[in-house]
């Protein structure tokens, strides 16, 4: 039997924001659908083909293991591990790689999976990185996107859902390492200042 959580719920365990409140704001029924969509557009796009998905983490795990069984093609899997905070909620402004990618990325087709992008400096990153190892193609999806301050100066390919510059959790997303398991996405009410993988 699995946990109900509510709408909204007081955070209750031992961390720097203790007594926030999280608020709902995607439903796990609205996840996997989208996901289930998503599936279906990049299942459409990479027929006849064998893409890498690399999934960024440690953030994008739930998103990409759901992703991967709503694909009706043979895909491969490698990971890669940034960060750009010096703590949970505030940017450092420099991205370092934590964990490379293994896979021989040259001539294949290559699709990088997040789980958020807001300020995209990890999303930059990424793409310079990918690049530069010559893939055939290299396309981005990510589950969340906080549009309004995002800087990025490229299409992402395929974008869950659009959020306000809300911190969230749930989903695989964390705040202090807690609350990935929650089922659905939740928005901190007293405003986070940045968001971390």
């Amino acid at each position: 039997m699995s946990l109900q959580y509510p709408k909204e719920f007081v955070v209750d365990v031992d961390s720097p924001f203790d007594g926030m409140v999280l608020e709902q704001i995607i439903s796990e029924e609205d996840l996997k659908k989208r996901v289930q969509e998503l599936g279906r557009e990049i299942t459409q796009r990479y027929r006849d083909k064998t893409p890498i998905l690399i999934a960024v983490l440690n953030g994008s795990f739930i998103f990409v293991a759901d992703l991967i069984r709503e694909l009706d093609i043979e895909c491969e899997v490698d990971f890669i591990k940034l960060s750009s905070y010096m703590n949970e909620t505030k940017s450092s402004g420099t991205v370092r790689l934590i964990k490379d990618i293994s896979a021989n990325i040259t001539d294949r087709d290559i699709i990088v999976i997040e789980d958020i992008v807001d300020s995209g400096l990890t999303m930059k990153f990424l793409k310079d990185r990918m690049e530069g190892s010559g893939p055939s193609s290299v396309a981005f999806v990510t589950l969340l996107h906080k549009e309004e301050v995002s800087q990025i100066d490229f299409d992402l390919d395929y974008v869950g859902f659009k959020i306000p510059n809300r911190f969230v959790v749930g989903y695989g997303l964390d705040l202090d390492q807690k609350y990935r398991k929650l089922p659905a996405i939740y928005a901190v009410k007293e405003e986070v200042p940045e968001q971390g993988n």
